[in-house]
């Protein structure tokens, strides 16, 4: 037998993911699912009609693109080789996450920090975003509502507007500029109501809502595609999970020195606990911060991350706790994209502060972008930023020595569903409006 079951790790191991997990035992309506998949696939939800969910949540791509920041508005093709474009404006100011395992139950606060959530002091169905009173309702759970917002950002789908020239790429990218959230989806559901096939198919997808073409809503299109990602990238058959379920010999001996790092002396489980491996909640860890930021800091090239939703300044520099089902899969990692390799991760948590002074620019991902190269290192170069993002880590360092680090990655990559390497099937050949599928 390969593995042999250690002693406990001082953190108890959580219990196996079951289909009760999940919202609608994990298979929402069929018929809902396949609408949900031409819809992540179609770039007609674009304001330029060039960009679609899949191009920066590919499964070729581990549901990420592969890149440290996305290239949203202006880019061609996926990964790497969407930087191939002279019309590029900048890079998104965060890394694309990763969407295994989000029909979970569990599951109730969305993106890096948090703004999209389910409502914890009122009855289920109630969320708070950043449409505030403007949000419709309807929606079959947090995930719906987070899909409703990629389309509203100027540089993920949107398309852009030159306030100093007041030129538009588009109708919706005028919208997004003057933050008419309702306009924008307005405007796309007029795109859904006047593709024929799409109207049959919205039909047929909920008879008792949608009778004629003048019924769709974008929170039908945001409910079907949320049934699609939470039923297609299920991941729960890891090695990791089968020795969860009882198969002693699951996991090698490597793996579970490992997870006994990772339940014990590495701490790891503080924060990446119960069945996901999240606690669901928001850290400083002193990420490296790339990019073009989101406007805070003196001169607007920081991330405030949490902050930015809570108006709370304790809440500077924290960022939501990523589940770890595939983790080996979905690099580079971090809010930022700042590590390559899984194994510099590792390291950055347990000397977070001098891993972010010795940062080594060469371990992201971020091929030249003309317009976008001048501030991706903008605030990485002052030394007060870099400072102040040191002085909020919350974990304590922690010397691990090779073999163990070694350990406790291999334990990580143990937490990869072979199934979620068969990816063809994801991808439709074809979509309603008639768009190019392939980028």
């Amino acid at each position: 037998m390969e593995g042999t079951r250690l002693e406990e790790p001082v953190l108890p191991l959580p219990l196996p993911l079951e289909d009760a997990d999940y919202h609608d035992e994990g298979q929402p309506n069929l018929a809902k699912v396949e609408l949900g998949k031409l819809l992540f696939f179609d770039k007609l939800l674009s304001g330029n009609k060039n960009i679609a969910c899949a191009t920066c949540h590919h499964p070729l791509t581990g549901t990420t693109d592969s890149l440290s920041l996305s290239v949203g508005e202006g880019g061609r093709s996926l990964g790497m080789s969407r930087v191939e474009s002279d019309i590029i404006h900048e890079r998104v100011p965060r890394n694309s996450p990763a969407l295994f395992n989000l029909g979970a139950k569990e599951f109730k606060t969305f993106f890096h920090d948090g703004r999209v959530l389910e409502n914890p002091y009122a009855e289920p169905g109630d969320f708070i975003s950043p449409a505030g009173s403007d949000l419709p309702e309807g929606f079959d759970n947090a995930l719906a509502v987070q899909a409703m917002f990629p389309v509203t950002s100027p540089t993920e789908m949107a398309g852009q507007y030159d306030g100093g020239t007041d030129v538009s790429e588009n109708d919706i990218a005028s919208r997004a500029a003057a933050g008419d959230l309702p306009g924008i989806w307005s405007l796309l559901t007029e795109r859904l109501q006047g593709v024929d096939e799409y109207v049959v198919i919205f039909k047929s997808v909920y008879p008792d809502e949608v009778k004629e073409a003048s019924d769709i809503t974008f929170v039908h299109a945001a409910n079907a595609i949320a049934a699609f990602e939470a039923s297609q990238w299920l991941a729960d058959q890891s090695p990791f999970d089968q020795y969860l379920q009882g198969s002693e010999d699951a996991l090698n001996a490597s793996q579970l020195r490992g997870m006994k790092l990772f339940y014990g002396k590495a701490e790891c489980a503080d924060c990446h606990s119960g069945q996901l491996l999240t606690d669901q909640s928001f850290h400083a860890i002193g990420m490296p911060q790339l990019g073009p930021g989101k406007g805070d800091g003196v001169d607007g090239y920081e991330d405030f991350g949490r902050e930015r939703v809570t108006g709370e300044s304790r809440d500077r520099y924290k960022f939501r706790t990523p589940a770890l089902r595939n983790v080996a899969l979905t690099g580079p990692w971090g809010h930022a994209g700042s590590y390559r390799r899984l194994k510099d991760v590792v390291m950055h948590h347990l000397q977070p502060e001098s891993s972010l002074k010795q940062y080594d620019r060469r371990q992201a991902i971020l091929p030249s972008v003309p317009a976008a190269d001048v501030t991706d290192w903008a605030c990485m170069e002052d030394d007060q930023a870099v400072q102040a993002i040191a002085d909020r880590v919350e974990i304590m360092p922690l010397e691990l020595n090779a073999n163990e680090i070694n350990d406790l990655v291999s334990f990580l990559q143990a937490l990869t569903d072979a199934s979620s390497l068969n990816v063809l099937s994801q991808i439709p050949l074809s979509v309603p409006s008639g768009l190019p599928v392939g980028d």
